[in-house]
């Protein structure tokens, strides 16, 4: 039986490690992909393809999948996870960051698909699984760039998945809720940056110690729990279209749901410490 392939970007730390480590022990053959590939040692260790990849460079990725295609002659997982949070009053942000953000977490994930698809739909099987966030059901204060990439993918996965379903094609969307990573602090450190003097300054330092805090940490999910969220859905032979799983994620997408807008306003501001 051929042994399947996954490719996992933004593979470096975090959720895409585990997720790597996990497909490994699954018994796939991982082509773990991030920029910085000296952080990646431990994944090359256990006998991961270890991958320099750059999402918003486009021949970065078409080298990459050209190589994956050369020396595994197929791909039945792409795992979109590479991402970061850039937050900020939108008043504040220069746009050329916030295009940035796009480029990372909506326009990679999106070249991906466009050169994996090809080969899928040779097979006519594969699954994409695009990593959102519970932030791509619901807002906070002083993330609206992050929150509209997250936004975008999952409506870009929506449209993807009826696209591609004729061809033996799964397209799943992961939810995180607060999970246990580098992501708090970066996000943390940019709005400092960027709005953490003038007009917004209290609402950045409320945001930025809620994100940051050592409680609110303890309470985070590990990792490893989406990186067994993504094992289930690529072993699924019908996967569920989204699953949203880690510290908050359902109570919040409920409550959304069902609160109206200013309500939600309401408690997202008393959460973060905003409303202070």
């Amino acid at each position: 039986m051929t042994t399947k392939v996954a490719l996992v970007t933004g593979a470096s730390s975090g959720i895409g490690a585990a997720t790597a480590h996990r497909l490994k022990a699954l018994g796939f053959t991982v082509y773990a992909a991030a920029r910085r590939v000296e952080r990646m040692q431990n994944l090359a260790d256990s006998g991961v393809h270890v991958l320099a990849m750059d999402v918003t460079d486009d021949a970065s990725m078409q080298a990459g999948i050209a190589r994956i295609i050369a020396r595994s002659g197929r791909i039945d997982v792409l795992v979109n996870n590479a991402g970061y949070g850039s937050y900020g009053a939108v008043e504040d942000v220069p746009l050329d960051e916030a295009r940035v953000q796009f480029e990372v977490n909506v326009f990679g994930a999106a070249r991906l698909c466009q050169l994996v698809l090809p080969y899928m739909r040779a097979q006519r099987s594969g699954t994409i699984v695009n990593i959102s966030s519970m932030g791509g059901k619901l807002h906070t204060p002083l993330g609206a760039w992050y929150h509209g990439t997250k936004f975008a993918l999952e409506a870009i996965s929506d449209c993807l998945r009826m696209e591609v379903q004729p061809f033996g094609i799964d397209v799943v969307v992961v939810e995180p809720g607060g999970i246990r990573t580098e992501w708090a602090d970066i996000a943390a450190d940019k709005l400092r940056e960027v709005s953490g003097q003038g007009a917004y300054a209290g609402q950045a330092k409320s945001m930025a110690e809620s994100m940051g805090g050592e409680a609110g940490r303890k309470r985070l999910s590990p990792p490893t729990l989406i990186a067994d969220t993504i094992a289930r859905a690529v072993k699924a032979r019908r996967p569920k279209t989204r699953y949203a799983v880690g510290f908050g994620a359902r109570p919040l997408l409920f409550l959304r749901r069902w609160l109206s807008d200013r309500a939600f306003d309401r408690l997202m501001r008393l959460a973060t410490g905003v409303s202070r």
